[in-house]
């Protein structure tokens, strides 16, 4: 059985808590929710961690999660970017032709934690 990875384990559970604060109607991008894990330049890592998800088993609003274009990031399962529009269009985000969202209006600015 594989070892598991401290260390990836607490950076999941650091994203997974940036992603748990993303409020209904906005969004943040990939490299956005790093920096707020103190995982800045690690934007990538922020996508693993929501793949590795199982979205019957996380109350995780991962599809809030974009791309730095204001973009729906395509999914390795088959219409997985079209559940994501979906979600954020019920949440009332509306995309731009070309599938862009526009990120000055639907952008998260989260307050400082003290």
């Amino acid at each position: 059985m594989p070892q598991a990875n401290p260390s990836r384990e607490s950076s999941y559970q650091r994203i997974y808590a940036v992603v748990r604060r993303i409020p209904r109607g906005r969004v943040a991008t990939y490299g956005q929710v790093a920096e707020l894990a103190r995982l800045g330049g690690h934007a990538r890592q922020v996508g693993y961690a929501l793949h590795a998800i199982r979205p019957e088993e996380h109350a995780l609003p991962w599809h809030r999660v974009i791309n730095a274009q204001g973009r729906v990031s395509a999914r390795s399962e088959p219409g997985g970017d079209q559940i994501q529009r979906q979600l954020l269009e019920r949440e009332g985000i509306r995309f731009e032709l070309g599938g862009r969202i526009d990120l000055e209006r639907y952008r998260w600015k989260p307050r400082r934690r003290r």
